[in-house]
């Protein structure tokens, strides 16, 4: 199977971690709904790391990462969530082997 992998690390400023989540969580879920060519959006929180969020995102190709992208949700969370982040970095892979399927 194949796809195309987003990863993302974003280290939130000292106390917006709620406020962070509330925008990134109303994102994944957009995503998943409205993208057809999202296959999985999640939004991962590492233990003992508070100011730490990861994303991890499957596109069925790199066209539909695009097309995610330029969505209005993303603008909106991006623009909404810009002035709550320190640090954002960002890794994109090819899926080559899904061990669950």
């Amino acid at each position: 199977m194949s796809g195309f992998v987003v990863m993302v690390e974003f280290v939130v400023k000292s106390g917006m971690r709620a406020a962070f989540r509330r925008l990134i969580d109303a994102n994944a879920r957009d995503s998943a709904r409205k993208e057809p060519g999202c296959r999985r959006f999640d939004v991962l929180e590492p233990a003992g790391k508070g100011d730490l969020i990861l994303l991890y995102e499957i596109y069925d190709d790199k066209p539909a990462f695009e097309a995610h992208a330029r969505s209005d949700h993303y603008f909106k969370f991006d623009a909404a969530s810009a002035d709550l982040v320190a640090k954002k970095t960002g890794t994109s892979c090819d899926l080559v082997c899904e061990g669950s399927a």
